[in-house]
């Protein structure tokens, strides 16, 4: 909106602000500055390995609850009202039946 990054023209950019700050209906910019601190957060506690390190164990501890298996499946019952499939998918490297790759 200064014309910041582009002196020789300050209202080169002005439709994207005005689209950002008044039309932004996807909210990309209604948290920004949180946004902001919270990856400055990220940026220190990075540095620190072992909590770094602790933190990232505890997150991959605790994602069970959350597999994608579990969702769609959940989905499937819930939401779909179908039962999922048991059928065994082969590995992607193997060669189908039918000839395909």
């Amino acid at each position: 909106k200064s014309g910041y990054f582009c002196p020789e023209n300050p209202n080169a950019f002005v439709d994207i602000y005005n689209s950002l700050y008044y039309h932004d209906r996807f909210k990309l910019c209604a948290d920004f500055e949180e946004y902001m601190h919270a990856q400055d957060e990220v940026s220190r506690t990075y540095l620190d390995h072992n909590k770094w390190a602790r933190m990232a164990l505890h997150n991959i501890a605790s994602s069970g609850k959350f597999s994608s298996d579990r969702t769609i499946e959940q989905y499937a019952r819930e939401i779909w009202h179908v039962e999922p499939s048991k059928v065994p998918l082969p590995p992607p490297y193997e060669k189908r039946e039918n000839g395909g790759k």
